[in-house]
């Protein structure tokens, strides 16, 4: 497809940047829906009850009993099956519902595909994307496309000498989609720019932002790794862990440091639960730095900083209650959302 559209600094008739912007800001809401539902499958210990990567024809679920119990039965050789839900008693009905969860995921990952790819096609066709955008919409669109092959990977890794995936595999998959969610909520915001301004001039990356940016990395990773490792569970009391500031069983028993880091829970539990302050205070900062600048997009730092606190602590109190751990998830979502537009802000006074 040709990637035709307007000279540097102008607009021609056929440019539609408002609508490419619209179009991108429904894309985000969609992988919004998806990060959202991704949490609901990790809850429910659901991502594993799929064993096959079936591109077109796993698009609908099982139709007949028949086909029911032949994804049953290969969901009986799991270790997952095998080690915990077997012994448990799990009969169809239960693998009805966790399957649904994760068909519900990747099918959404599917619409997600087809609701970029065809508007793409269709503005690209019609020379309707400014100079400067082609490329960044087919970085955005093989992002999306590596997220499918990145989440195959991430459940191979639980079908096979181990009863969860590899929580290094899920927060690469999950950190992809917000990176992708930031993206299109970025360049649609550049897009509405354009179209008000007519300047084809694209926002920068200022270095308070990408110091944010950084921090706030760091906590997402070891929320993934929470969620990854079960960690939410090793205490349900807030602010001490198991009637201590720092749990004495975060001491790797090998005493490779490294290990204890990435897989001690105890420990990456304490450190995503008091990194969270020296996040909150980066985009306090980012937040204060806004408001004179766009008012709305610091409420919006603001609103989606506090919620998360307070829902991060509330799912510790309540020992992971579903909506509640399902709730920080979306409220994350949403925050990354919030940082893009702030450093958009930031980068188009620069």
């Amino acid at each position: 497809m040709t990637m035709q559209a307007a000279p540097e600094g102008a607009l021609t008739d056929k440019s539609r940047p408002n609508a490419i912007a619209l179009w991108l800001l429904i894309v985000a809401g969609l992988v919004f829906v998806m990060v959202v539902v991704g949490g609901i499958t990790r809850l429910t210990e659901s991502g594993l009850s799929i064993t096959r990567w079936d591109l077109i024809t796993g698009t609908l679920p099982p139709l007949t009993d028949a086909k029911w119990e032949s994804e049953f039965a290969l969901y009986r050789q799991t270790p997952e099956y095998i080690e915990i839900n077997g012994p448990a008693g799990m009969d169809l009905a239960q693998f009805k519902f966790i399957y649904f969860w994760e068909w519900f995921h990747r099918f959404l990952g599917r619409m997600v595909g087809v609701a970029f790819a065809l508007p793409f096609a269709w503005f690209a066709l019609r020379r309707a994307i400014p100079r400067g955008y082609g490329w960044r919409l087919w970085a955005l669109f093989l992002l999306g496309g590596s997220q499918g092959a990145l989440g195959w990977y991430m459940v191979q890794s639980g079908l096979v000498d181990r009863t969860d995936v590899s929580h290094f595999r899920l927060s690469a998959h999950l950190l992809t989609a917000l990176f992708i969610l930031a993206g299109l909520v970025w360049t649609a915001l550049d897009l509405k720019r354009l179209a008000r301004t007519g300047q084809n001039v694209a926002a920068r990356l200022t270095p308070l932002a990408v110091g944010v940016s950084l921090v706030l990395f760091v906590q997402l990773l070891l929320g993934a790794w929470v969620a990854g490792l079960d960690a939410g569970y090793v205490t349900r009391e807030w602010p001490l862990i198991l009637g201590q500031f720092y749990p004495a069983n975060a001491v790797g028993s090998t005493g490779d440091w490294l290990y204890t880091l990435t897989h001690d829970p105890f420990l990456i539990h304490f450190l995503h639960r008091w990194w969270a302050w020296v996040a909150a205070a980066a985009l306090v900062v980012m937040a204060i730095r806004v408001k004179p600048l766009d008012r709305r997009a610091s409420m919006a730092l603001h609103a989606t900083l506090g919620l998360q606190v307070l829902l991060g602590i509330g799912t510790v109190w309540s020992g992971m209650n579903i909506v509640l751990a399902a709730s920080h998830q979306a409220v994350g979502a949403l925050l990354v959302a919030s940082l893009a537009w702030g450093a958009h802000v930031l980068g188009s006074r620069a």
